[in-house]
């Protein structure tokens, strides 16, 4: 190990933390190459791919520093976003099946093909990997202010189409503004409670106001061009004298040639998972329409949760340049970080917490603090298999059950739903108070479920 291993976590969390093999991979992100500070795991940290979901790590770029397929992971740019609206959850509840009907029909979901935007040639595709949510807005899939309330302003810059290969690009295609499958999902909610009257008020959320979380990324697109740039870093490790002991660890240089491509191939996944959520946000406000007669639900914001990102920061008293991984964990900027919207810049980053299904989810906020390279915990994390899950419930009980605690299920199959059964994930509760209280994002709202669509 190059440097420590720092995990955040609560006495509670912690025998759900050592029970599988993320506090190894833990261990082993801490040998590469130009790695610095600690390798970070989050309070909802799970084994993955190489690194440990939840896992974060930074590399000095000008310092032979490496960039890991593994730290971002398949689903490049995997993030959340939260649409609020101006009804009450006494205003939604005569239109609830409604809307969970429209919602149905009109976003796609699950495995295969199939989108809201119905791409009209590769030039198109071409457009869209470069534009990100400003090309999607420009397409006429939003409004401008979406573009102001997303991370970077929608676009990843230096996305390099030749890095992303034909196959990559055929399994994309068909695939703009649609969920997945998996844990993404698509939430309408209610603001239970405020838990930080000035914050929420700057973001524009009140007790008893309706609003919509949409969790997804970069379907086949993003997967192909993590298995694509896996393969050729494993190809050229040993020509740079790396070594690591995972080879889902496989890795290269920033500035070597396999290292910038690898990010330019990344910025263009990066775009497509941000133009599928804003596709997928006209579908909800022409759900809203039909249902309820108001389409307005405004963007609080969109962030990603699975990217590698080159940012300054400030370590041992000098300002260096850094390639940050984040895999599982979002972004959280403290107040009065510059790249933050004008409007937010006081008060810091909105982070999104999505517990599991059926359960509370989080808006928090960045600490001033910015601990872990300004990093918080993404979701609930999983304490059990998609097949151990599935083998405890059936879906359609789990669906009854979730329908008799008042939450309206929408579920393309019924053994997806029981994958993602509640009792497969961790105390959301607990993973957000260790989060504020490690320093690194503080508690703003808290929302309860009212309807949710599963692929």
């Amino acid at each position: 190990m190059r440097v420590p291993g720092i995990v955040f976590a609560s006495e509670a969390l912690l025998p759900e933390v050592a029970e599988d093999e993320a506090l190894q991979q833990v261990v082993n992100v801490a040998t590469l190459p130009g790695i610095v500070e600690a390798s970070y795991a989050m309070p909802d940290v799970h084994w993955g791919y190489g690194f440990p979901i939840g896992g974060v790590a930074a590399t000095d770029v000008e310092r032979s520093g490496v960039v890991s397929p593994g730290g971002v992971g398949f689903d490049i740019s995997c993030g959340v976003r939260l649409l609020l609206s101006p009804l009450d959850s006494t205003d939604i509840r005569a239109h609830l099946d409604a809307l969970m009907d429209e919602l149905d029909a009109r976003v796609p979901k699950g495995l295969g093909v199939g989108g809201v935007w119905k791409l009209a040639d590769e030039r198109e595709l071409t457009a869209l990997l470069r534009g990100g949510s400003l090309h999607a807005v420009a397409s006429g899939f939003g409004v401008d202010a979406d573009v102001a309330r997303c991370e970077d302003s929608g676009v990843v810059a230096d996305a390099d189409l030749t890095a992303v290969s034909d196959r990559a690009r055929q399994r994309g295609f068909s695939q703009v503004g649609s969920l997945g499958s998996g844990n993404h999902f698509l939430e309408v909610q209610v603001v239970d409670e405020i838990l930080d009257d000035m914050v929420a008020d700057a973001f524009g959320l009140r007790r008893g106001q309706v609003c919509v979380m949409i969790h997804c990324g970069s379907r086949g697109l993003g997967h192909q061009i993590c298995s694509d740039h896996v393969r050729k870093m494993l190809e050229v490790m040993g020509s740079y004298g790396i070594v690591v002991p995972d080879p889902q660890l496989a890795c290269a240089p920033v500035e070597s040639p396999e290292g910038r491509a690898y990010l330019g191939a990344m910025a263009a996944a990066a775009n497509y998972g941000r133009a599928n959520r804003q596709a997928l946000s006209a579908a909800v406000r022409d759900a809203f329409g039909a249902a309820t007669g108001t389409r307005n639900l405004d963007l609080l914001y969109d962030v990603s949760h699975n990217l590698a990102k080159l940012e300054w920061h400030d370590l041992e008293g000098e300002r260096r340049l850094l390639c940050v991984h984040r895999k599982g964990a979002t972004l959280a900027l403290p107040p009065g970080h510059s790249e933050l919207p004008d409007d937010l810049r006081d008060v810091g980053q909105p982070v999104f917490v999505p517990g599991s299904m059926g359960t509370e989810s989080y808006v928090l906020v960045g600490a001033a603090s910015g601990g872990a390279f300004s990093s918080a915990c993404h979701g609930a994390g999983r304490t059990m298999s998609r097949h151990a899950a599935s083998r405890l419930v059936e879906g359609t009980a789990l669906r009854r059950q979730l329908e008799e605690h008042g939450i309206a299920v929408r579920a393309s199959s019924a053994r997806g739903l029981a994958e993602e059964a509640p009792f497969a994930y961790k105390d959301v509760d607990e993973v957000v108070a260790t989060c504020e209280r490690a320093g690194l994002a503080r508690r703003v709202a808290r929302l309860r479920p009212l309807g949710v669509i599963k692929g």
